[in-house]
């Protein structure tokens, strides 16, 4: 079976503010790090951010590809359908407000086709290590942003 694990993070440094995120896309015993950042984005925005870079980062389809996030946000947007709902409502919210960050959205539900993606929730700062090294990714695309390198 051809499957590729991803775990991704999302840091803010103030919300909004400078934001950075991070991902780590293992496959067998080959481990690949990103991460980037934004000048002025919220946490939420680059939760869903990590996730869309390490989908563009897959040079592969029709894999099954787990992704692992400690944003609720994230995972229920798929787990409870919300993303089915707002597409049905012309992504409008159960209050018919516009979603918010409806641009990642739906970058990410077209990159979430071009394989068999599926998201679970992990705990955050509860000392799994990859989702401790994406925190780190994450804090180093904001730290860049501030001129930190």
């Amino acid at each position: 079976m051809k499957q590729i694990s991803i775990y991704t993070d999302g840091a803010c440094s103030g919300n909004p503010g400078p934001g950075g995120w991070g991902a780590v896309l293992l496959h067998g015993d080959r481990v690949k790090e990103i991460y980037g950042g934004e000048p002025d984005t919220t946490n939420q925005r680059m939760e869903i951010k990590a996730v869309i870079e390490a989908l563009k980062a897959l040079k592969v389809s029709g894999w099954d590809v787990i992704v692992y996030s400690d944003s609720a946000y994230v995972v229920n947007a798929f787990k409870q359908n919300w993303i089915e709902n707002w597409q049905k409502n012309g992504w409008r919210n159960s209050k018919k407000e516009a979603v918010a960050n409806q641009d990642l959205w739906r970058e990410l539900v077209y990159l979430t086709g071009k394989n068999r993606v599926r998201l679970e929730k992990v705990k955050g700062h509860a000392g799994n290590e990859w989702n401790e090294r994406c925190d780190q990714l994450a804090r180093q695309g904001v730290k860049e942003l501030n001129g930190e390198g």
